[in-house]
């Protein structure tokens, strides 16, 4: 059950944040679908979220070592400075927190 819900929910973070970085500046490229293939090249960073996924799913541990990671780096990067907001140091402290709940259920299914 927690595999579950820590796998699901990575994978609805992970889908809500490329989207978000996909059409969030697409209006300062006019908007449509110009303006968000002229604003991809802003979600590219994020598809390392989704490769981060897959690797979780498929090992565990390690998977869970390395959005551990990259969950620290984001909290750092995006929370520091001028620009804080209670949302985006949530959003990016459960990615860090579910890094560290796929630690423990690789390390569990390696002690069976």
């Amino acid at each position: 059950m927690l595999r579950r819900f820590a796998r699901y929910t990575l994978l609805t973070i992970t889908s809500l944040v490329f989207v978000f970085a996909l059409l969030s500046g697409s209006e300062d490229y006019g908007g449509g679908l110009m303006g968000i293939v002229k604003n991809s090249p802003n979600a590219l960073p994020w598809l390392l979220l989704f490769g981060l996924n897959y690797l979780v799913w498929r090992k565990e541990f390690l998977g869970g070592i390395i959005l551990t990671i990259f969950g620290i780096a984001i909290t750092i990067f995006f929370n520091s400075g001028p620009n804080f907001w209670w949302s985006t140091f949530t959003l990016t402290n459960l990615i860090t927190l579910l890094g560290i709940v796929f630690i423990y259920l690789g390390k569990k299914e390696s002690k069976k």
